[in-house]
């Protein structure tokens, strides 16, 4: 039985694979309404400032802030109303000293005015009158010419994954089409001579295809497309022959087991035949997950997983995730969501080697440090259902021998 090459800490593990890497993200135009979760390839860069003009954040009067000055609900300040500012529109009209002018939230403040007086804190004299109960100070109340964006000032680097707000702030700048990486091919293939597509009749000996799916939504969720190429049969010349179309037509591969160091061992041997450099690492120290492949074939990655639809998901969270990131030209790290919870038992580990448990999340006791409870969920490797009752993960760091009970965790969301 071949042994493991070698036992790498994921993170030195990813490294590798990344290193190994010289790859060019392909850029597409498209329009800015469409570019939820893709990735900037061109730098965003502001042709005017925003906003282009000063103007109120309330309902008030616009104000010179030097005629407020000492003004209170027991000595108040009298101004004359000049007029009333359009909305959307330029006003004709500036204010000298001792003048006010009634403004709606949004609208321009008029020449000579530097502040703005909530509506609440006046009231009506007299006709063509206003009391100022509060003073303001200069630029009160008021967004000033380029407050949120100078002109010429790059708003969105290259390499940001665009979310709802950055595609509020471009059509804001009036940016309508962007240059963004082109989504990469993923192949999945499934392998297994026990393996059966999900909507077949189920034999005894036999599993449906599960990881093949799982991973298609791991990468649609990473900005990937995928493409499942099948269930491959335990032969070296049918891996082969779907492996180098999937690496044709793709820009990952990802294989589903086969990754195990035993003498149905295949997907090593054939990725090596796909391309140099070939495999860079066989074997992972990370629970659950250790038989994971990671390749550069030709200049294009190549993930082994394990077939366990646990580990196959764990690993893939690990590997995949950051490789399509990569494929695209994600330079902006990515905080992996997580909350705090309190560890609701012991966990014990093996030193040096990293492992991920699911949980399920509870509600703490509500004294507690943090508002929720992780129960971890035990189960097989090859039990889907052990993530699907699952909230998150946690991770137990390879100098650690355990978690305690009552520790505070990270608990890293699905």
């Amino acid at each position: 039985m071949p042994e493991f090459l070698e036992l790498l800490p994921p993170i030195d593990a990813l490294n590798r694979l990344l290193d190994a890497l010289n790859f060019q993200p392909q850029a597409e135009e498209i329009g800015t309404q469409d570019a939820l979760g893709r990735v900037l390839l061109q730098p965003a860069v502001a042709r005017y400032p925003l906003p282009s003009f000063p103007r109120t954040t309330v309902d008030g009067f616009a104000v010179r802030a030097a005629d407020t000055h000492g003004a209170s609900e027991s000595l108040p300040a009298y101004l004359v109303l000049s007029g009333e500012v359009p909305m959307g529109a330029t006003p004709e009209f500036s204010i000298s000293r001792g003048e006010c002018a009634l403004i709606h939230t949004g609208g321009m403040l008029p020449d000579g005015t530097d502040a703005v007086v909530m509506v609440e804190h006046t009231q009506s004299a007299r006709q063509e009158e206003i009391e100022i109960l509060r003073a303001v100070a200069v630029g009160e109340n008021v967004i000033k010419i380029g407050e949120d964006v100078a002109a010429g000032q790059e708003v969105i680097p290259a390499g940001t994954p665009l979310r709802p707000s950055e595609i509020g702030g471009l059509m804001a700048l009036g940016i309508t089409r962007l240059s963004v990486s082109r989504q990469p091919k993923i192949g999945i293939i499934s392998s297994g001579d026990e393996v059966i597509p999900p909507d077949s009749q189920l034999h005894p000996g036999q599993v449906r295809d599960v990881n093949a799916y799982t991973l298609s939504a791991l990468v649609q969720a990473a900005g990937g497309i995928p493409l499942r190429y099948g269930i491959i049969p335990d032969k070296a010349e049918a891996m082969f022959a779907a492996a180098s179309r999937a690496l044709q037509e793709c820009d990952l591969v990802i294989i589903t087991a086969g990754s195990s160091a035993s003498t149905r061992d295949l997907t090593s041997r054939v990725v090596n035949q796909l391309g140099s450099p070939g495999v860079l690492v066989h074997g992972v120290n990370v629970r659950p997950g250790k038989p994971t492949i990671l390749a550069v074939c030709d200049g294009k990655p190549v993930i082994g997983l394990p077939g366990n639809p646990v580990s196959a998901l764990v690993i893939a969270s690990l590997f995949v995730v950051p490789v399509v990131e990569a494929l695209q030209g994600l330079t902006r790290f990515q905080p992996k969501a997580s909350i705090k919870a309190q560890l609701n038992l012991n966990l014990s580990s093996q030193a040096g080697r990293e492992d991920w448990v699911p949980v399920h999340l509870l509600p703490g006791d509500q004294t507690a440090r943090v508002p929720f409870q992780a129960d971890p969920i035990f189960g097989k490797s090859n039990l889907i259902f052990t993530l699907v009752r699952a909230d998150g993960l946690i991770r137990i760091p390879p100098a650690a021998t355990g978690l305690s009970n009552g520790e505070i965790v990270d608990v890293y969301l699905f």
